[in-house]
């Protein structure tokens, strides 16, 4: 679990073979194999590192769901420890599982502001909601606008200056993770699931205003 707080920005050394390897410095000073580190917000697990680098393994479906086939040697890329009890939650709740990703269509300067408008598939913006939250590339950013082919951050200077967007222009690919709490929320609302019998199967109705009546809420 993740804050979508970036503590650093590190370099791709390299990436094939079902692995990539990350120079760092920050994220490895307690690091133990086994660790959890999100990169441009993919939850990964370190294999091995030492003093100024840390390798991870990569499936493809990580690479088929992400930007990782766009990333080369010297590639920026967004670091995140783990969340420890003992940490504040500055961003928001954060898995590191990516439901997609999402093309740069256009960065607006606004006073001291800068205006970030992704475009992104129908499923991933039926996730998205004006004021709400979403990771882009592991980064915690409140939703600014949503319409049906996209939708808006804005980005205050030091967001840009500690990350990754200072790289990125119009075109750059975005890893996105929309909130899991609407994830869920969106789950019980169809009615997915009932119990039966000690486990889940297909419920025959949605959850609706009526059937929450009949059941005493």
């Amino acid at each position: 679990m993740f804050t979508g707080i970036i503590e650093e920005v590190g370099t791709v050394q390299r990436l094939g073979g079902g692995s990539i390897a990350i120079a760092a410095e920050h994220v490895l000073g307690d690091a133990h194999v086994g660790d959890s580190i999100a990169v441009n917000g993919i939850c990964l697990t370190v294999t091995s590192f030492d003093r100024h680098h840390f390798t991870a393994d990569v499936m493809p479906e990580t690479v088929r769901r992400t930007s990782l086939a766009e990333l080369k040697k010297g590639s920026p890329v967004n670091l995140e420890r783990a969340l420890s009890l003992a940490s504040r939650l500055g961003g928001h709740i954060v898995s590191g599982h990516i439901d997609g990703t999402g093309r740069i269509e256009s960065l607006e300067k606004e006073d001291n502001a800068l205006l970030l408008k992704v475009a992104a598939d129908p499923a991933i913006l039926r996730g998205i909601v004006e004021k709400g939250s979403v990771a882009l590339d592991g980064i915690s950013l409140t939703v600014a606008a949503v319409t049906e082919a996209d939708f808006t951050v804005s980005l205050i200077p030091h967001t840009r200056e500690v990350t990754n967007l200072r790289d990125k222009k119009a075109g750059s690919l975005l890893n996105i993770e929309t909130d899991v709490i609407g994830k869920y929320v969106e789950k019980m609302m169809q009615g997915v699931y009932k119990e039966a019998g000690g486990r889940a199967e297909p419920a025959k109705k949605a959850l609706t205003r009526a059937f929450l009546l009949e059941n005493g809420f």
